[in-house]
C-alpha cells in the first residue's frame, strides 16, 4: 500500500495522459457516476476540514460540475448551508441528473452570481483539467466577482481558468486557497505561473490502478516529482563502515573574485555541507585567508589574479591537473574576466557543475555547440535570465518552464536545472524531475552560490556510483529546499539570509529521522 502511495506521489501527468488513464478505467467497466461519487466523497472530508458551515458550489457544465454538485449534497446531508450557483444553461447529463436532485433536496440554486448569499467558503467547480480556451464575458466577470470577494476558495482539480499543462491563465481564472488535485498531479502545480492561483495543493488519491498508469506512461514517467523517499534514496548515507576521504570524492571549486568574495565562501558552505571527503578551492590569491579562516579543512588554492580580482590562470598543486577531481563546480562570483578559466573547465573531462557566471561564459561562447563537444556529464544551474541568455532559441521559461527544461536538457547534453519557485531538472532523454516544494525565503542573493556548491559536493561523492546525474541534482535541490524552509520556519521568510541557509542544511540531515 506504502509503496504504491509512494508512486503514485512521484506521478506528473498532461491532461492528455490523465484522458488516456480514465479512458482506460472506464473501458475496464468502472462507472462514471460510481467515479465521481468516490471521488466527491473524499473530497467532502477535506472540505469538512475547513472552518465555516455556509458553503457556495460553483457549478460548470462537465463532469467537474458533477463532482461540485455531488459534494454540496454531501455536506447538505452533514449540515451545512448549501447554494448553487451555475452560469450555465446547458450541463451534461450526469451533471445535469446531479442537479435535479439536489433541488429536489430544497438546496437553492442560483443563475446570478450577485444572487449567492455571503458563504464563509466557496468550492469551484467550473472547470476541469483540460481546459484550452480564454474565459470570456458574463463568466470571466462572475470569476473577477467571486475573487473579489475574498471568501476562501476550494478548487477541484484545477483552478477554473488555468491550463492544466502550461499553468497559463486562460483570460481569467478562480485564485484559489486551496486545490484538490484529482488522481495524478497534473503539470499545472508545478509550473510558477499557476502558483498564485493554486494555493495550498493536496492529491486525492481515488486508487487509480497503477497497471493503467503504466500503460499509458510506460515503465518510468517522463516526469516525476521528487519525493522526500526519492532525494534520501540517493544521499551518500550510510556511509560504509571502512572508507577514507578519497573514496567519499574530491571536489574543486572554482569560484570568487576580489569584487565578488562571498560567491566563494557560499559555495565552499554549501559544498562543506554535503559530506565530500575532500574539498579544494581555486580562488584569486587575494581571497585565499578568507576562505582558509571560513574552512580550515580545505585545501585552499591561491591562483594569480587579473588587475581586476578574477583569476588569472590556474595554478593548481604540482603534479595535479583537473582529471585528479572526481567533480567541478565553477561560476560564482568569478565575473566574466574569468572566461578563459571557464573554457579551460569545459574542455576537462572532468564531471562540470557551471553557475552563475560559468553560465554566463558558456553563453559567450555559443551554448549547445560548446557542450556537445562535452564527453562527460555538465550540470547547468541558471535563474530565468540567465537560461535566456544561454538558450535565446528556446521558448521564453516563463510559459512553459517544464518545456524549455526539457528542450534545454536534450539540445545541449546536459542537465539542466532551471531555478524557480518549482525548480525544474532535465536530462538529455528529456525525463523531467520537479521539485514540489520550496519557499520564497529563498529568494536572496548567494542562495544559488550555496546550490552550487552542494550539488558539486554530491556529484563528487557519487563518481564512483551508478547513480544518474539528474537524480543527483535533484536530491540536491530538494536538500537545500528544505533548508530553506526549516529556516524560514524558525527564522521567518525576511531572516534566511544565505550563510545562514548554509547553517540549515545540516539540521535537515539531522531530522532525517522525522521525515
Amino acid at each position: 500500500m506504502q509503496d504504491r502511495q509512494a508512486q503514485i506521489s512521484q506521478v506528473v501527468v498532461t491532461a492528455g495522459q490523465m484522458r488516456d488513464i480514465e479512458g482506460r478505467i472506464f473501458a475496464a467497466g468502472m462507472p462514471v457516476a460510481a467515479l465521481m461519487e468516490k471521488v466527491a466523497g473524499l473530497i467532502a472530508l477535506r472540505v469538512q476540514e475547513v472552518a465555516g458551515s455556509r458553503v457556495g458550489i460553483l457549478v460548470g457544465p462537465g463532469h467537474n460540475g458533477g463532482d461540485a454538485l455531488v459534494v454540496a449534497r454531501e455536506l447538505h446531508f452533514c449540515g451545512y448551508a448549501v447554494w448553487l450557483y451555475s452560469p450555465f444553461t446547458k450541463l451534461k447529463e450526469l451533471t445535469s441528473q446531479h442537479l435535479r436532485y439536489a433541488q429536489s433536496l430544497g438546496i437553492p440554486y442560483y443563475h446570478e452570481v450577485e444572487q449567492l448569499p455571503d458563504c464563509d467558503f466557496l468550492i469551484d467547480g467550473l472547470f476541469g483539467f483540460g481546459l484550452e480556451r480564454p474565459i470570456t464575458d458574463a463568466i470571466a466577470l462572475a470569476i473577477n466577482h467571486l475573487n473579489a470577494w475574498r471568501k476562501p476558495i476550494l478548487s477541484i482539480d484545477v483552478p477554473s481558468g488555468i491550463h492544466t499543462d502550461t499553468g497559463e491563465v486562460l483570460g481569467t481564472a478562480i485564485r484559489a486557497t486551496q486545490t484538490f488535485c484529482l488522481g495524478l498531479w497534473k503539470l499545472a502545480f508545478f509550473q510558477d505561473q499557476a502558483l498564485e492561483y493554486i494555493g495550498k495543493a493536496k492529491l486525492i488519491d481515488f486508487d487509480i490502478p497503477g497497471a493503467d498508469v503504466q500503460a499509458v506512461l510506460g515503465d518510468a514517467p517522463r516526469i516525476k516529482r521528487i519525493t522526500p523517499a526519492t532525494a534520501l534514496s540517493t544521499l551518500p548515507l550510510p556511509r560504509p563502515p571502512v572508507t577514507h576521504k578519497y573514496k567519499e570524492g574530491h571536489l574543486l571549486l572554482i569560484c570568487g573574485s576580489r569584487r565578488y568574495a562571498g560567491g566563494a565562501v557560499l559555495t565552499a558552505l554549501g559544498a562543506r555541507a554535503s559530506g565530500v571527503g575532500m574539498l579544494s578551492i581555486a580562488v584569486p590569491e587575494s581571497l585565499k585567508p578568507l576562505l582558509v579562516s571560513h574552512l580550515p579543512e580545505a585545501l585552499i588554492i591561491g591562483c594569480p589574479e587579473t588587475e581586476t580580482g578574477a583569476i588569472a590562470h590556474l595554478q593548481l598543486p604540482e603534479k595535479t591537473d583537473l582529471s585528479a577531481f572526481s567533480a567541478i563546480a565553477c561560476g560564482p562570483g568569478l565575473t566574466l574576466d574569468a572566461t578563459p578559466i571557464v573554457q579551460e573547465v569545459i574542455s576537462s573531462q572532468s564531471s562540470l557543475v557551471l553557475d552563475a557566471d560559468g553560465l554566463n561564459s558558456l553563453a559567450q561562447m555559443g551554448t549547445i555547440p560548446t557542450l556537445q563537444k562535452r564527453q562527460t556529464p555538465t550540470v547547468l544551474t541558471p535563474h530565468t535570465g540567465e537560461f535566456q541568455r544561454l538558450f535565446p532559441d528556446i521558448a521564453d521559461p516563463k510559459e512553459d518552464r517544464v518545456k524549455a527544461v526539457k528542450d534545454a536538457a536534450v539540445q545541449s547534453e546536459a542537465v539542466v536545472l532551471l531555478k524557480g519557485a518549482r525548480t525544474a531538472i532535465a536530462n538529455s532523454q528529456g525525463a523531467i524531475w520537479i521539485n514540489p516544494e520550496s519557499t520564497p525565503a529563498l529568494a536572496r542573493g548567494g542562495s544559488g552560490d550555496v546550490l552550487t556548491g552542494l550539488i558539486g559536493g554530491l556529484l563528487a561523492q557519487a563518481a564512483t556510483k551508478e547513480i544518474p546525474v539528474e537524480d543527483i541534482v535533484a536530491t540536491a535541490a530538494w536538500w537545500h529546499s528544505q533548508a530553506g524552509i526549516l529556516a524560514a520556519q524558525e527564522r521567518t521568510e525576511l531572516g534566511v539570509d544565505a550563510f545562514t541557509l548554509t547553517q540549515y542544511l545540516m539540521t535537515v540531515i539531522s531530522n532525517l529521522g522525522k521525515i
